[in-house]
């Protein structure tokens, strides 16, 4: 999101973006024409993980790969947006080892290639890097792709996989009204657009029946066989431990390594979903992956970095990109639960977008956030100016002042901390492209 154009890939989307629009316009067509003047490469890859959802899909994309790389399988796997550059995207898939981004030169030829072949036929630049994920995933052999949902599901261009080993939907909230609609229930059934009939779905937890309801009907009208968390699998905390349950059995395992309770139902979906794809999921594979797995700008923990300088000694620093009232309310959970084991004063910095609702995501840290620090966004015109964004955490009943800089709001912070108090615990986040600007601003870009 952030990035300068310092490699070859990067400067071929640049001229990219000079050409196609950058936003959404949902539609299948322009992609299958593209897909099909490549020679189909959609329909040439192993077998598929299709991942919708507003919130959770990030994570449980993230343990499906560890589950598998556990087995020492190749997995490839995309995601969207990226934090800091668009190589995030592409894990290219590497046989009995973790995959790695993908190449520069690699990205850059096909970008080339498909730029190419489209011929300056009308198209946006997420088909175009959608594209991407379909020709670099069937000319790299691997055993299986991992594809993360762009926005929404029904028209979204990653949705011309018609064969998917199986299709997950993971949590449905609100969150991009304009494109899925204003209610939970309309943007659930553009969500089930992914499932495919007669073929596995596993349906995360729901924190809404009326989406549940929709899926749970979807699938069921497709014929799907059908895996619904709470119903047919199962997972929560006990002694320390995550015991996750299915018809197959009992696993007793380690606590997920990314923080939160909510952490604990995506773990449970991705068993679940590799096990639907039809992989095996041994107690060792799973152990493996619930104290490896890694999702960066997801309740992640900054120990080090170049910022930390503008930070108040000992302070306790959390980066988190989720950005609407679903994921305010699981990150204020998480928040809490940091509360419960060490007393901290919590302090927001946030930014966010124009297309969010900022004052259902600040509701969620009314009872639990001292203060908030507003600050602009680099990377994108449709940053919520930080004064409005103030207004809007006092209107939450929050109190709010804007900030020129996170480094700024930081330093803020470290002046209002009392040192006979302990350090304060700081949530820096409202937006991916917030979480992009820090990573790259402390020198801890993804790896």
């Amino acid at each position: 999101m952030n990035e300068p154009a310092h490699s070859e890939a990067e400067r071929e989307i640049e001229v990219l973006m000079g050409l196609h629009p950058k936003g959404f316009d949902l539609s299948l067509n322009r992609i299958r024409r593209l897909l099909g003047n490549l020679g189909n490469p959609h329909l040439k890859l192993p077998p598929v993980i299709h991942v919708a959802g507003t919130n959770g899909k990030g994570s449980v994309t993230a343990f499906c790969r560890v589950l598998l790389e556990a087995a020492g399988l190749s997995v490839h796997v995309h995601t969207s947006p990226h934090l800091v550059r668009w190589h995030e995207r592409y894990r290219i898939g590497v046989k009995g080892g973790p995959g790695q981004f993908v190449d520069d030169a690699v990205f850059a030829d096909a970008l080339r290639r498909i730029a190419a072949v489209n011929a300056g036929e009308p198209i946006t630049v997420f088909e175009i890097l959608t594209a991407v994920t379909f020709l670099l995933f069937s000319e790299q052999p691997a055993d299986v792709a991992i594809i993360e949902v762009g926005l929404g599901g029904r028209f979204d261009a990653t949705n011309v996989i018609d064969n998917p080993a199986v299709s997950v939907i993971m949590p449905i909230s609100l969150d991009h009204q304009p494109y899925l609609g204003d209610r939970v229930e309309l943007i659930a059934a553009e969500k089930a657009g992914i499932m495919k009939r007669g073929l596995p779905v596993v349906i995360g937890h729901q924190e809404h029946d009326a989406a549940r309801d929709v899926l749970v009907t979807t699938a069921e009208r497709l014929n799907c066989p059908l895996s619904v968390f709470g119903q047919d699998y199962f997972a929560h905390e006990e002694f320390g431990r995550l015991i996750y349950q299915d018809e197959f059995g009992l696993s007793d395992l380690p606590l997920p390594r990314l923080p939160g309770r909510h952490q604990y139902g995506n773990a449970a979906a991705a068993i679940r979903a590799v096990k639907a794809a039809g992989f095996t999921v041994t107690d060792a594979m799973a152990e493996t992956a619930m104290t490896s797995v890694e999702w960066p700008g997801r309740l992640q923990s900054l120990s080090e970095g170049k910022l930390l300088v503008h930070a108040p000694e000992g302070a306790e620093i959390w980066v988190d990109g989720g950005h609407n009232p679903g994921a305010g309310e699981v990150i204020a959970e998480a928040m809490a639960g940091f509360e419960e084991r060490q007393s901290r004063p919590l302090y927001l910095i946030i930014g966010m977008l124009n297309t969010k609702d900022p004052i259902g995501y600040f509701r969620a840290f009314s009872d639990i956030a001292v203060h908030v620090f507003t600050v602009p966004i680099r990377g994108t015109d449709a940053a919520i100016d930080p004064v409005v964004l103030a207004h809007a955490a006092y209107d939450a009943d929050l109190v709010a002042e804007p900030m020129s800089s996170v480094a700024e709001a930081l330093e803020a912070i470290r002046e209002r901390a009392d040192p006979d108090m302990p350090a304060p615990r700081i949530l820096i986040g409202g937006s991916l492209y917030v979480v992009g600007n820090v990573l790259a601003d402390n020198g801890t870009p993804p790896k």
